[in-house]
């Protein structure tokens, strides 16, 4: 009985011996009672004292237990209710399926406010009529392209007139010229003097590694437009996107394919009224399909090139106007030393 001294020494709670050591005070015949719960065995001396123990998977247990005039009780396994199997069951499945049909909406363009998982929506920047102040007296040493794109300032400004006369806009104008040159800047003067939104977006925003995002944002950027119509949506880099199809293996060409058809596909769907131009920049016209400069949608190429000594002194000149300067600094004089600026 010396070993169940440190069973009697606490009230709290029942103390924890090991089960070969149960199983001596067994064959000794000092277990009045034993409650079986599942592993765990929970004994009651003939003085009252009780510990517990954990037993191992033995089929001779109980039998031991009544050759040594043990009371034996056992308690019922708690069964779990219909209703929490079959939940804990497919809870597993129902969560994959809907974690599924979350992004395929996001991805479709369901998602709204722009959240980090709404990769269908379009990434185009927005500048409406009242932010955008650049005009073309901000344009210098390109007097040729704005020319060449007056009259799409008054398609802008006033489309009945055109249309009274049976006058056809183009739908895409395509600036082509080295990096640098101002072609972004002539597409927001555009806009700015026919008082129009601008939506800005990088040829590289449509193309993502899930396939059909690039097209799900071609499609979202063109019913955005329509809605705000007339107003410019001008892609930079459109060589990102616009390459020639059937160049180069892999996924990533796939998804750039599709965005491209996508392009053309909204380029063809929207008439010459709905007040939509798109403009785009490139220096790289060389590689684009031929499907975007066919009639009806790049059907215009203005040419950007590096400004001649009378362009650089005319860029000179508006940015001077925005510091004080020196009445000896000439702007002249800096143009004839800056050739290819």
């Amino acid at each position: 009985m010396t070993a169940f001294n440190q069973f009697g020494g606490s009230s709290k709670a029942d103390s924890q011996v090991v089960y070969s050591q149960f199983m001596q005070e067994v064959k000794a015949g000092n277990i009045a009672k034993v409650q079986i719960d599942g592993r765990v065995l929970r004994a009651t001396t003939h003085q009252g004292k009780n510990f517990n123990t954990y037993a191992p998977t033995d089929p001779w247990l109980v039998s031991d237990l009544l050759k040594n005039n043990v009371v034996v009780e056992a308690k019922p396994e708690e069964q779990e209710s219909l209703l929490m199997s079959i939940f804990v069951s497919w809870f597993p499945m129902i969560l994959l399926i809907g974690v599924w049909i979350f992004f395929m909406r996001q991805m479709q363009g369901g998602g709204k406010g722009g959240g980090p998982f709404s990769f269908g929506k379009s990434k185009a920047r927005q500048l409406d009529e009242s932010s955008n102040q650049t005009t073309f007296a901000d344009v210098a040493g390109c007097d040729e392209a704005k020319e060449e794109v007056t009259e799409l300032v008054e398609f802008l400004r006033d489309p009945s007139k055109f249309q009274k006369l049976g006058g056809r806009i183009p739908r895409g104008v395509l600036l082509v010229g080295p990096p640098g040159t101002g072609k972004t800047l002539i597409a927001r003067a555009i806009a700015g003097e026919a008082k129009v939104p601008f939506f800005s977006i990088s040829g590289s925003d449509f193309v993502e590694m899930f396939v059909g995002v690039g097209a799900a944002r071609v499609r979202d950027m063109f019913e955005t437009a329509k809605k705000n119509s007339p107003c410019i949506i001008f892609i930079d880099e459109i060589d990102a996107v616009g390459r020639s199809r059937g160049a180069g293996t892999g996924g990533g060409n796939d998804e750039r394919e599709q965005t491209l058809n996508q392009l053309l596909v909204e380029m063809d769907g929207f008439e010459a009224s709905s007040g939509v131009i798109i403009i785009a920049a490139t220096n790289r016209a060389d590689v684009l399909d031929k499907a975007l400069l066919r009639p009806g949608r790049f059907d215009r190429q203005v040419m950007v090139g590096l400004p001649d000594i009378k362009g650089r002194e005319q860029i000179l000149l508006v940015h001077m106007r925005k510091v004080p300067i020196d009445p000896d600094v000439k702007a002249d004089i800096i143009a004839r030393g800056t050739p290819g600026f």
